[in-house]
């Protein structure tokens, strides 16, 4: 469980976040969706102490992340950033190993192996563990990057805008590989998206953001509508149900 308590961040006087609290559940795929500048990647960067709070704390499972040891902080998180800058020519299988880091101490044993095969193969990379990161498609190699953090092995995996720069078909079996990540491996599932109609098929509970503040909260359903979407994106936004999912229409 992540407990993020009245959070707030600026830099100078530009305030990027104001007082923010949110529970985020063991279990399941939340994700975080609102304007550019809302502070959703900081609101992360936050939970995993990549940057510290002017104001508030957060707590995982009760431990608070500026007071725990790395290796222990590192059992219970793992951010995927947006931008990730490794050089190109790690293979796979080296990419995902540095993910048993906080186990291994850079001496991985046999489990260690073990759990980065598992990894990869999860991630339907098998045939790949040795083709180096420049011979792939930007979708495979957020594949790889995502086996990394899995290999990890944490409670909680944070990801932002893990669909950047994936085309529909990637954007689409990513947003199903966090999915099975939560259901069957029993992973929490937090995710920065721009795309609120992926959103609203994969997520269990919708966290808008606009101005450095939650201002919703609750199931796709709930979150999905007109008007709260006008609210959060200050446009006008249509949303129509289409097989049992609510998907908006925003294109004009």
């Amino acid at each position: 469980m992540i407990e993020i308590e009245r959070v707030s961040k600026a830099y100078g006087t530009a305030k990027v976040l104001d007082d923010v609290s949110l529970s985020v559940p063991a279990g399941g795929l939340t994700a975080i969706i609102g304007p550019n500048g809302a502070g959703k990647s900081t609101l992360l960067s936050i939970a995993v102490r990549l940057l510290r709070p002017d104001r508030g704390r957060v707590r995982v499972d009760g431990l608070d992340v500026l007071a725990t040891p790395g290796d222990v902080l590192a059992r219970r998180l793992a951010l995927l950033r947006q931008s990730n800058h490794i050089t190109p020519r790690l293979t796979v299988e080296e990419l995902v190993g540095f993910g048993r880091f906080p186990h291994s101490r850079g001496r991985p044993t046999a489990h260690d192996l073990e759990q980065v095969g598992r990894a990869i193969a999860y991630v339907d990379m098998a045939d790949m563990a040795r083709r180096f990161l420049d011979e792939l498609s930007g979708g495979q190699r957020q594949r790889a990057f995502i086996a990394m953090v899995l290999a990890q092995d944490p409670d909680c995996l944070l990801l932002d805008e893990p669909l950047n720069n994936l085309d529909m078909r990637h954007a689409a079996a990513t947003m199903g590989l966090l999915r099975r990540a939560a259901d069957e491996l029993g992973k929490t599932v937090v995710v920065v998206i721009h795309d609120i109609n992926f959103a609203s098929c994969h997520a269990d509970r919708i966290v808008a953001m606009k101005a450095g503040r939650v201002v919703v909260d609750g199931p796709p359903r709930e979150v999905m509508q007109d008007d709260v979407l006008r609210e959060i994106y200050d446009m006008e936004i249509r949303v129509r149900e289409v097989d049992g999912d609510r998907l908006a229409a925003h294109y004009r």
